[in-house]
């Protein structure tokens, strides 16, 4: 966007603001409706911080001297000699430079030099607007400043795609639908704080009874499993709660097919039964309902995660990442109604 060069440095940020509002948005009637009304800000979604924009133009071709201009007000504490650049090459529309100091680069800034005359087909005003929004909503990195005939914005580390990528489903799946670490690393903490407290007992489990994991011979009536890659010690209530998940089935995932209660109730009645060679209490199977349920959720998780690793490394044609957000979301919707159960006295 450019700036008159007898426009103070830096310049009142308010020129980024809409001038009259947009027949074809809401935010921009909001903004009618709230001026009107006598607001401070507008309703919708939070207005980013005002950005400093810098009377300076950058030559374009010759981009490095006016980066470092620009560099010494947004970077003080860099020391000119020591910034490295690197020119990217991929654009056809504008000249872009990052400028960086160490060498991972985790502090980056990025100066973008606007083409010859682009400000005929691009709105330059309503480019810095979009850019405020959408950082306001975490979907776009940093802007630091304008300046005559461009902007700086933050680096975003990763690898600029490709035709040959952007045509696998696992890039255009449900990645934004993961939960944050924060919440991964504060639900794994309430797992391990409230289910061992249900006491149920450490046996050796398949850990992956999946229905294609059980063999059923008819001829003999023997049920065998199969599959022992994930076999080991576990809590009994895990192995169970992860059979009746994966009554819901892997390919075509629907939770209508988790076992209601009275199902549940009978399978592990028998379960017991052939277990102790005797008759159960009421009292025990519902403690065994219980344990298996609230284990279930340590379950969702548990392949939730291993579906987000299988998704980086499996070679495997599979939707790794949209099994990991059924999975996950699959455990927040139960979790409160699993919570309340608890163990009969």
């Amino acid at each position: 966007m450019a700036v008159p060069p007898s426009a103070p440095l830096p310049c009142s940020p308010f020129y980024l603001r809409r001038q009259a509002p947009c027949p074809q948005c809401s935010w921009g009637m909001e903004e009618k409706a709230a001026a009107g009304a006598g607001c401070r800000e507008p309703p919708g979604p939070p207005r980013a911080a005002a950005i400093p924009c810098f009377g300076i133009s950058v030559d374009q071709d010759d981009i490095l001297p006016g980066a470092l201009r620009l560099i010494r007000e947004l970077r003080p504490h860099w020391k000119p000699q020591q910034v490295r650049t690197k020119r990217f090459t991929d654009g056809i529309t504008n000249k872009l430079v990052a400028c960086y100091v160490e060498e991972d680069m985790q502090d980056c800034v990025l100066v973008r030099v606007y083409g010859e005359r682009t400000e005929l087909l691009v709105d330059r005003e309503n480019e810095v607007r979009n850019f405020q929004l959408l950082r306001a909503h975490g979907c776009a990195p940093k802007l630091y400043c304008t300046f005559q005939n461009g902007l700086c914005y933050e680096y975003m580390r990763g690898m600029a795609l490709g035709p040959e990528h952007i045509r696998e489903p696992r890039l255009f799946s449900l990645s934004a639908d993961v939960p944050k670490v924060e919440v991964l690393e504060r639900e794994l903490a309430w797992l391990k704080e409230h289910l061992p407290q249900l006491d149920s007992p450490v046996v050796f489990c398949h850990n992956d009874l999946l229905c294609k994991n059980i063999i059923y011979d008819s001829t003999k009536g023997h049920v065998r499993f199969i599959d022992y890659e994930y076999a080991g010690y576990n809590y009994q209530a895990f192995d169970i709660g992860n059979h009746f998940n994966e009554f819901a089935g892997v390919n075509e995932v629907d939770y209508c097919w988790y076992p209601a209660r009275e199902t549940q109730l009978q399978w592990l009645r028998y379960y017991l039964q052939a277990q102790k060679g005797m008759a159960v209490t009421p009292r025990e199977v519902e403690r065994l309902y219980v344990q298996v349920n609230k284990f279930a959720l340590a379950s969702h998780f548990f392949w939730a995660l291993w579906a987000l690793i299988q998704s980086q490394f499996s070679t495997i044609d599979f939707n790794f990442l949209r099994y990991a957000v059924i999975r996950f979301n699959q455990y927040f919707k139960v979790k409160p109604q699993v919570s309340a159960l608890e163990l009969p006295k």
